[in-house]
């Protein structure tokens, strides 16, 4: 396979080598998205749950807020297996 070939919207970047395995390294789309426990509200971008945080108006506090990173990967059976 040759470097930076598209697959399924992801580019293969180069390759790595896993136990004794050629396996790609693949640049795959990522987001964060930042919510408040609390009240399930998500937030556009870390300033405006930070800014929740500090507005003395609210009773958000900074454990209320939760990250999670979305990551879309391709499916590669092509090149792995299972054990």
């Amino acid at each position: 396979m040759a470097d930076n070939l598209k697959l399924e919207d992801q580019t293969i970047k180069g390759y790595t080598t896993i136990d004794g395995k050629k396996v790609p390294i693949i640049d795959c789309p990522s987001k964060i998205i930042i919510k408040n426990k609390k009240t399930n509200t998500t937030y556009e971008s870390e300033a405006a749950a930070q800014a929740d945080v500090n507005d003395p108006n609210t009773e958000t506090t900074e454990q209320d807020i939760r990250r999670d990173v979305e990551i879309t990967v391709a499916n590669l059976e092509l090149f792995g297996s299972n054990k």
